[in-house]
């Protein structure tokens, strides 16, 4: 009678079967390609979007917020009066750009947050040269307001006030002297200021537009 097969572990294997560790073990379910795929596309939109978060911060960081005036103002509809508050924002980062914005909202915080992003809608660059000040006098309006800008020697310092001042002071200039003429509106003051900086050009970009050398100018 020829000898039975033990039952067990062992049970299923012909005479010939491997064994040990390098024996193929029970058969696994096959992995998903569309969950995997779906995986490693999810993490690379996360990263991303993590380096444009990381971009934005870094933005927003080198910018300066100072609120100018923050008023509460009334509208007057069918049912009655609508109560909100308005604020004007300057910003800059001290190295030649500033802006100016308003925002209105139900609330404070709402109001300086569409104010910010109003500003940033309106930077203007500002040039500056060695000692931090305007190459030339100029002037600008907003309104009814009036702003003359001029460029001063070194340690003279920011001479002006208001909303003016803080234009000037988030462009990055160290040396400028700033007369208001007309409304003391701070919202206008600031936007005339604003006006003045960019109308400002150097000798280079004249002598691009004119197609001329630089020095042809100074001989002027």
């Amino acid at each position: 009678m020829p000898p039975q097969q033990p039952r067990g572990r062992g049970r299923g294997r012909g005479p010939g079967a491997p064994s040990g560790p390098g024996a193929p073990g029970p058969e696994q379910a096959p992995e998903d390609p569309d969950r995997e795929g779906g995986e490693r596309r999810r993490g690379r939109k996360g990263g991303r979007g993590g380096d444009r978060d990381r971009d934005k911060a870094q933005a927003e960081s080198e910018f300066q917020e100072r609120v100018v005036q923050i008023r509460r103002v009334t509208k007057v509809v069918k049912g009655g009066k609508k109560l909100s508050f308005r604020a004007v924002i300057v910003i800059g980062d001290g190295k030649g750009r500033v802006g100016v914005g308003v925002g209105k909202a139900n609330d404070v915080i709402g109001a300086v947050k569409k104010g910010v992003s109003d500003a940033r809608k309106s930077l203007i660059e500002v040039p500056l040269n060695s000692i931090q000040t305007i190459p030339h006098p100029m002037q600008g309006r907003s309104g009814a307001a009036s702003v003359m800008i001029k460029p001063a020697s070194s340690g003279t310092g920011v001479i002006a006030g208001g909303a003016v001042r803080t234009v000037l002071e988030l462009a990055g200039l160290k040396n400028i002297l700033a007369k208001s003429l007309g409304s003391k509106s701070p919202l206008n003051n600031a936007r005339a200021a604003a006006d003045a900086l960019s109308r400002l050009r150097t000798l280079p970009s004249v002598a691009a537009e004119r197609g001329v050398p630089v020095a042809n100018l100074w001989s002027r």
